[in-house]
């Protein structure tokens, strides 16, 4: 029997014969190219192995296919399933264990918080204890830690909180609200693109992790030489009730209010910064596209009604001018007669040249394109005159120099220009006789209140700014650095004068990077010294050359964090300090370094695109911009549940549009 073809060598010729060549003829080796007498009973076998390996039929396929994609839907839709149940399951176990009774019987409480006594200058109850100071055992520890007193609930005094670490001390919240406000994202709840519950956080969650309290009032006064802060709160009846409340240190955070500028009528103004602004904007937009769409409503009255002018050519009025015409081109249009859409006319009103001022020239010029291809009428170098029930006045130069009035009927008025000390930060500012700034407290770069007792009082955010001049540290400074004591600076001290300013105003380094040259510039007569009339020259122009830091967020929520890890740094070192012989006014400087802000970028939305000012370049864009702009504020919120509620709020609006109740 020839044995040449076993199965086992059957199996080798198949592995042979069917691996692909792509040379030629001759190239093939030498066993391929061979003729070998093929037995004939392992004919038909052969014959039936290549058919098998044929090319499967197109039903076969098709079976196949069909198998491939029931098996994955099957595990889809097990594994969803599955899912689900776990999800149900996991929440049935959470009500299950939250639910419960608790019974709260016997809780201890202060005397003094039942019954406070009374004090200070007006004999009003002085809060020395609260309600839930005896509760458990942790509050019990922190009623005799230095007692903190946060007025306000805004960017500057979340920041505190946020960085303050729990037992540093017995911490008290005065704010008039009982939340703190995503304020970037006011316009947006403005128009209904997202839900104003989707931007508040309330101050009592987020003092729960330092077993912080909530004083639901405002601050009208303040007892420096007792540290008394006066504040009144209005009772459900109406009534009014002042108290005072101590305090070991105390940080303003109050904010500011819209500059009027001295215009008149302002009262018949929209403002934008509380969610009761946004919600009453909301409620007007609506109301007026309600009359407009009524029959009996005239044409003249139709355009007065849907005439929307926006004062103010930075972020809040650009970002809600924006918002305005999204809300009219998306979702009013197909629920509004087609006139009420077609009569709709946006005017922003602008005193400088260009809208976005601060932000980059490319970037004012982007958003002034965008906003004529929108039809959005941006009226430039002009200034509201008066503001009426039913129009605004505006004065604009023409181009032949001569100035001009200008009427827009109109039934909304948003008021964005600047911003105004707030009340409590008036009568703060009044108490101290070297707070001459106008808008502002001033503090220093350790943020405290100039003219106050040192390491009590501290301001943030819109409330204070910066101070920038130089002159009145000039004998101090002179002082310090006149080794020789002549009365003169010599090259050498001055270098040491520019090291002292730097630390005690960090704003003036970059004045100060050439310190040769000033020195030169201002040595009149070339004698190699400064006397103290050059001196005073020199500080006075390098003061002036400072620029105060923007009334933004970003700014008051850096303070915030800088302030707040400053005070646990001094609570935590207190034994050291006192043991070293530092007094608690020289604690500031003792454990942390002046404040520095760092400027991360400024944004704004422009109607379904958005801009980014980064400083050395700009990013401006459509869609995948706005997506970055909400991306950024969507991390920058105060918890994840905002973050969650504002997440379905963006999706909400895309699937079924904003909601156009009048709520």
């Amino acid at each position: 029997m020839n044995t040449m073809f076993r199965p086992s060598s059957l199996s080798t010729f198949r592995h042979l014969h069917s691996r692909p060549w792509h040379g030629t003829p001759s190239s093939l080796p030498a066993y391929s190219r061979l003729s070998f007498p093929l037995p004939a009973q392992y004919k038909p076998s052969l014959a039936k192995s290549f058919a098998t390996e044929a090319a499967p039929s197109p039903r076969s396929k098709l079976v196949h296919r069909t198998r491939t994609i029931g098996r994955y839907t099957f595990f889809l839709l097990g594994s969803s399933v599955l899912g689900l149940g776990l999800l149900t399951g996991a929440i049935f176990l959470h009500d299950a264990f939250t639910y419960h009774e608790r019974h709260i019987d016997g809780v201890p409480v202060s005397p003094r918080a039942l019954h406070p006594e009374r004090g200070g200058p007006k004999n009003l109850p002085v809060l020395s204890r609260l309600l839930s100071d005896l509760e458990d055992n942790e509050n019990r520890e922190l009623v005799h830690r230095p007692h903190l007193v946060i007025v306000g609930g805004g960017w500057g005094a979340v920041g505190v909180l946020d960085k303050l670490s729990p037992g540093d001390y017995h911490v008290t919240i005065v704010s008039p609200e009982t939340y703190t406000t995503f304020t970037p994202l006011l316009p947006s709840a403005a128009v209904g693109t997202v839900s104003v519950r989707s931007l508040v956080e309330p101050l009592r969650k987020i003092a729960a992790r330092l077993k912080g309290h909530l004083i639901n009032a405002r601050a009208v006064d303040l007892v420096m030489s007792e540290r008394l802060l006066e504040v009144e709160t209005i009772l459900p009846s109406g009534k009014g009730e002042r108290m005072y409340i101590p305090y070991d240190k105390l940080v303003i955070a109050v904010g500011s209010t819209s500059s009027t500028h001295g215009v008149p009528g302002l009262e018949h103004c929209f403002q934008l910064k509380t969610i009761g602004d946004a919600q009453a904007i909301r409620k007007r937009i609506i109301d007026n596209f309600e009359a407009a769409s009524l029959p009996t409503t005239t044409p003249e009255e139709r355009r007065k009604l849907l005439s929307f002018v926006v004062c103010g050519g930075g972020p809040t009025g650009v970002e809600t001018a924006a918002e305005i015409y999204d809300l009219c081109q998306e979702d009013l249009i197909n629920y509004f007669p087609k006139i009420c859409r077609k009569e709709v006319s946006i005017h922003l009103i602008q005193s400088r040249e260009h809208i976005l001022n601060t932000y980059s020239e490319a970037i004012s010029r982007y958003a002034e394109d965008k906003f004529m291809h929108d039809n959005i009428d941006l009226i430039t170098s002009a200034r509201v005159q008066s503001v009426a029930p039913d129009k605004v006045t505006y004065l604009k130069r023409g181009p032949d120099g001569k100035t001009e009035t200008f009427d827009i009927p109109t039934n909304f008025v948003l008021w964005s220009t600047g911003i105004a000390m707030n009340p409590f930060t008036r009568r703060v500012a009044d108490l101290l006789p070297n707070q001459v700034h106008k808008k502002a407290i001033e503090v220093d770069a350790h943020l405290r209140v100039k003219g106050a007792p040192l390491g009590e009082v501290y301001a943030i955010g819109d409330a204070s700014t910066i101070e920038t001049s130089v002159v009145p540290y000039l004998l101090e400074l002179v002082d310090e650095a006149d080794k020789n004591k002549d009365g003169r600076i010599d090259y050498d001290e001055w270098e040491v004068m520019v090291a002292r300013i730097k630390k005690r105003i960090p704003m003036a380094e970059e004045q100060l990077q050439k310190v040769r040259e000033l020195f030169d510039l201002y040595d009149s007569d070339s004698d190699n010294s400064l006397t103290l009339n050059e001196l005073a020259v020199l500080l006075q122009e390098i003061g002036n050359k400072i620029t105060a830091l923007p009334a933004t967020a970003q700014v008051a929520s850096q303070q915030g964090k800088y302030l707040g890890k400053k005070l646990s740094q001094i609570a935590q070192r207190r034994k050291v300090l006192e043991a070293n012989g530092l007094r608690p006014e020289e604690a500031d400087e003792a454990v942390a370094g002046p404040f520095r802000y760092l400027h991360l970028g400024s944004l704004a939305y422009i109607g379904n695109a958005a801009v980014f000012d980064l400083g050395r370049f700009s990013f401006m864009g459509g869609l995948a911009a706005m997506y970055a702009w909400r991306s950024v504020y969507w991390s920058e919120q105060v918890s994840m549940r905002t973050r969650a509620l504002l997440m379905i709020d963006w999706i909400v609006r895309g699937i079924w549009g904003r909601d156009l109740s009048r709520l």
